[in-house]
Formats: C-alpha cells, sequence, structure tokens
C-alpha cells in the first residue's frame, strides 16, 4: 500500500514536471516569435534601385519606372523565406504586406489587382523575384489570401506602380535627394583648415576641470528628427491592408514574343511560332513609334502558357513573356 501511494506520488511529480515543461516550452516558442518578428526596431529601410544582375542567363536591370503598369501571372511566397533576409536587407514577414520584383526600386508602392475576382491591394515592394519564367510579380502569403490566390497559387493580376506615393517615399528614404543607397558617390573631404597652435597649461584636477574649459560636444538632436521624419514617411505609405473590389472582365493568357519595328522581323518570328499554336501579328504605336508585336495565343491555362513559355525560352527567345488581356 506504501509503495502504491509512493508510486503515485511519483507519477504526480512527473506529471506536474511535464505540464511545467510545456508551459515553459510554449514561452520559449512565443518568445522567439517575438524576438524574430520582422523589422523590430530596425528603422525605416533603404532606398535601393540596384545593379543589372543575371540569373538563370538572364540579366535583369533594375530601374526606377513611375509609369509601370503590366499584366501577367502572380505567384506567392512564404514559409521556406519567412525570416530570412529580402534583397533589401529587411526580414521577410509572410504576414506582411509585401512582394517581390525582378526591376523596380526597393521599396515601391504597387496596386495589385486579381484579374480573376476583381480584388486590389496595396503592397510594397521590398525583394527580388520571381525568377520563374512567366511571373511579374511575388505577393507575401498574407497578400495572396487577401486576394483570393492563396490557394490556387497563381492568379492572373495587374500591376500598377503608385507614383505619387513611391515617390514621396523614396524622398524621404534618401532625405529629398532621390539618390540610393546603393548608387550614391562618396564625397571627398576637403582639407582640414590650418591656424596658429599656441601652448597653454591646462588647469589640474582631472577631467572634470579640463572639461570645463571646453567645447560642449554635438548633440545627436537634428539627426534623431530626421531619422523620426522618415520614419513617420515610411509609416505613411505602408499598405494599410484594406481590399478593393474592381469590376471583373474577361480575360485571355497570351504568349508576347516579342515587339519589332521591322516588318520582316515580325514575320519571320509569326511564321516561327505557327508550329506552336495560333500566332499573331499586330501593329501598334507607342508614342510616335511604330511597332509589330508578335503573340502566341489566346492559352487555355497557365500550365500551358508555361510550358509554350519555356520551348521559346530555350529556342533563344529570353525576352517573351505572359501576358493577360
Amino acid at each position: 500500500m506504501l509503495r502504491a501511494r509512493i508510486v503515485a506520488a511519483m507519477l504526480g511529480i512527473v506529471a506536474a514536471l511535464a505540464v511545467a515543461g510545456c508551459s515553459e516550452t510554449e514561452l520559449v516558442v512565443n518568445s522567439s516569435k517575438l524576438l524574430t518578428k520582422p523589422n523590430q526596431a530596425s528603422g525605416p529601410p533603404a532606398y535601393k534601385i540596384g545593379q543589372p544582375y543575371q540569373v538563370q542567363n538572364v540579366w535583369y536591370y533594375p530601374k526606377v519606372d513611375y509609369g509601370y503598369d503590366e499584366t501577367g501571372i502572380a505567384s506567392w511566397y512564404g514559409p521556406d523565406f519567412n525570416g530570412k533576409p529580402t534583397a533589401s536587407g529587411e526580414i521577410y514577414d509572410q504576414n506582411g504586406l509585401t512582394a517581390a520584383h525582378k526591376t523596380l526600386p526597393l521599396p515601391t508602392i504597387v496596386q495589385v489587382t486579381n484579374l480573376e475576382n476583381g480584388r486590389s491591394l496595396k503592397l510594397r515592394i521590398n525583394d527580388r523575384g520571381p525568377f520563374v519564367n512567366g511571373r511579374i510579380i511575388d505577393v507575401s502569403r498574407r497578400a495572396a489570401q487577401l486576394l483570393g490566390f492563396h490557394q490556387n497559387g497563381t492568379a492572373r493580376v495587374r500591376v500598377q506602380v503608385l507614383a505619387d506615393e513611391s515617390m514621396a517615399l523614396a524622398s524621404a528614404l534618401t532625405g529629398g535627394s532621390g539618390v540610393p543607397a546603393d548608387q550614391a558617390q562618396p564625397v571627398a573631404p576637403s582639407a582640414a583648415p590650418t591656424m596658429a597652435v599656441t601652448q597653454q597649461q591646462l588647469p589640474a584636477g582631472g577631467s572634470a576641470a579640463a572639461a570645463s574649459t571646453g567645447t560642449a560636444p554635438a548633440t545627436s538632436t537634428g539627426n534623431t528628427a530626421v531619422t523620426s521624419a522618415t520614419t513617420r514617411a515610411v509609416a505613411a505609405a505602408e499598405p494599410d491592408g484594406r481590399v478593393t473590389q474592381t469590376a471583373v472582365k474577361p480575360t485571355r493568357i497570351f504568349i508576347q514574343a516579342g515587339a519589332f519595328t521591322q516588318l520582316a522581323n515580325a514575320q519571320k518570328l509569326t511564321a516561327e511560332l505557327s508550329r506552336l499554336g495560333a500566332a499573331t501579328m499586330t501593329p501598334v504605336t507607342l508614342g510616335n513609334q511604330q511597332f509589330y508585336r508578335v503573340r502566341l495565343g489566346p492559352i487555355a491555362s497557365v500550365s500551358e502558357a508555361d510550358r509554350l513559355l519555356d520551348k521559346l525560352v530555350q529556342s533563344g527567345h529570353t525576352e517573351a513573356r505572359i501576358v493577360v488581356d
């Protein structure tokens, strides 16, 4: 009987320790989530454009483009990248309202509209990608949920740069200079001024007496004010997660293989693409310039468009892309 009581008591102690252990483990996990929360006390991001770069034999040329307005296929990225650094230097938060783009400045504010359901949302570009043929933007998991394509994985979208908000953000992050952090040129220091030096006996009594005769150190009040103003500007530009609804119109998927100023070149490519499907050549005017646009399609699905695009890229048409009209 005594042994049974001892065993019962020991089991009770073990159970209590187990409960305590679970509670402690849960506390550690929650604390870890708090400690690794992206952007915690990190201050405002830097404004970057970036140099040309190459991924999988394709060159990309980052640039400022306040008139950017493109249609195509969006995808999303999440757990595998969560908590890892982005191209902007921020830590990726899959629950944030951010996105990755191959060439737009970091950061840029864009409006992304799901053309399949009409949902539209502001996002902040803070990363590079997606480096998959046929994708024009990679949004965060939360953005995909709000835009309604988290389950499908992809969606037909329109991406538009919000010029006023993006310019204001760039100005705030560069102190009004507009010069990106990755392209700023160092300023050569001017020569130190020369002057006569006289000898003077320092008073005795240690550092306190010496300090009383010196100049008061400069304060960082000015820098603090600038940083605070920048932080407020960045916060004001941060997407608020508000989803708006636009009218849904029928869309079709095409592969745009090229646009030429010479009719003969466009005709040659159209004939080449005809073996893959319906290829069309359409004259278009951009500004005062006449182009001949060559497209393949319409294409029934994103997967079929991906397959055809891969064929075109592998055959040397690296500028080909998926568009949605």
